[in-house]
């Protein structure tokens, strides 16, 4: 294993043995001081700013006339469920030529990848070049309060373009990288028809929430997965002819994701132009988990006192996050389901892409296409979520993302790691990055 990789392995174990878990509050501060620390490290003055949630960890430093800002996160989601991990979420551990833990690609190991290229950099060319880090603690959690940090901070944070927290190659192994992110508004729905659960005899005659709560669920899209509620597509922007070329020369790789997920096929039997337009390009409803009544094991006859869906809307510019509730409660209320009471979960992120003709998004291409010997895959913008628009709309910078995953990583999930091969390869592309951007 070369130096650089057995360098990032250490670091990388000290920032996964720390829990930093936001949805629980756990080790935040903890972790903002470590990457504070690493980030000193590299010859970059680091700050805690507080006032914003957990600390948001600021670094500027180098030298030139341009300037790079980095985004990552150091906050990673909980471990659970525990049981189907092969070996602690909190310890590194490497085996079959991969870095198992929490964090190891969503986002610890992707902040380390920028840390150790700005180092290769430095060691390559003799000096550290102009870069700035946002390092944050709440992305996993919505990012509730980085709009108002990036709105206060913004001529702090001026810089010519922003790389955003990840990336990787696709699941043909080809280097990709995209230019947005959906916007996401996360959602509760609850219903009560009794006040305590009763004995299933009743059912004969009081309502089951259950049955409320699931046809207030099935009104809301068909069996495609297009959404019902009156008003949900009127904000979205149409494609222009540059975004709809990139969608169209995107490689079919819908067989082998069928694979990797292990699913029998996509929604409406999805392929090619289509399949790419759902997934990067278009809004979506997902229902996160149903509870209600007795889910052990034999048989409890109980009718149960109420019922909770979890959901969450993506969405696309220039849809709203904030529009989204009033639309699903009036959808309902049109259906006569007047019981199911929506509960907004957590403020919404707004969807972003930046220009795909800006000469930036052409160089991040340039740089992966040299680096991995192929040509890359530009997406418009990735079917995940992150808080990239205050970004776009304070700094009026460009934000792309490249980085170092695979569609396998088991990103949330349980077995979460990071293949060592696509760590140094998203590496070297980040030096070459750098290398073109400023000019050596």
């Amino acid at each position: 294993m070369s130096p650089f990789l057995q360098q990032a392995k250490a670091l990388l174990a000290e920032l996964v043995a720390l829990p930093t878990v936001s949805a629980e509050g756990k080790a935040l501060r903890e972790g903002a001081a470590k990457v504070a620390e690493i980030l000193e490290g590299l010859g970059l003055s680091a700050a805690l700013h507080e006032g914003y949630g957990p600390p948001v960890v600021y670094a500027e430093g180098g030298v030139g006339e341009r300037t790079l800002l980095f985004y990552n996160h150091y906050d990673v989601q909980p471990p659970d469920p525990l049981d189907l991990w092969e070996t602690d979420p909190f310890t590194l551990v490497e085996r079959e030529g991969a870095w198992y833990g929490r964090g190891t690609h969503d986002d610890k190991g992707e902040f380390l990848a920028r840390v150790v290229a700005l180092r290769l950099f430095k060691e390559k060319h003799g000096f550290l070049p102009r870069v700035k880090f946002v390092v944050e603690g709440e992305e996993e959690v919505g990012s509730p309060h980085l709009e108002a940090y990036v709105a206060d901070k913004k001529d702090l944070l001026r810089a010519e373009a922003v790389v955003w927290e990840s990336g990787g190659v696709d699941a043909k192994g080809r280097p990709y990288l995209y230019a947005g992110l959906k916007g996401i508004v996360a959602l509760e729905l609850r219903v009560r028809t009794a006040a305590f659960d009763l004995h299933s005899s009743y059912g004969a005659v009081v309502e089951n929430p259950i049955y409320r709560l699931s046809k207030a669920i099935s009104s809301l899209r068909d069996e495609e997965g297009r959404v019902l509620i009156p008003g949900f597509y009127d904000r979205v922007r149409p494609l222009t002819p540059l975004e709809l070329e990139a969608l169209s020369a995107i490689p079919n790789e819908a067989e082998e994701l069928k694979a990797t997920f292990g699913v029998r096929d996509f929604l409406g039997g999805a392929r090619d132009l289509e399949f790419h337009q759902r997934l990067f390009a278009e809004p979506c409803l997902n229902v996160n988990g149903f509870h209600s009544g007795y889910g052990g094991p034999g048989t409890k006859t109980v009718l149960p006192a109420e019922a909770m869906a979890k959901l969450d809307f993506r969405l696309v510019p220039d849809q709203d996050p904030e529009e989204i509730p009033g639309l699903l409660r009036g959808h309902l209320e049109a259906q006569g389901i007047h019981d199911v009471e929506v509960v907004v979960l957590e403020r919404g992120e707004r969807p972003a892409r930046s220009d795909l003709a800006h000469p930036f998004v052409r160089l991040v291409k340039e740089a992966l296409e040299e680096t991995f010997g192929e040509k890359a895959v530009l997406y418009p913008n990735m079917p995940g979520s992150g808080p990239m628009h205050p970004f776009l709309h304070h700094l009026k910078a460009p934000a792309v993302g490249l980085g170092v995953g695979y569609p396998g990583n088991r990103v949330h999930s349980p077995n979460e790691h990071l293949r060592i091969r696509d760590f140094e390869r998203g590496t070297l592309a980040l030096l070459r990055l750098l290398e073109r951007f400023f000019g050596v």
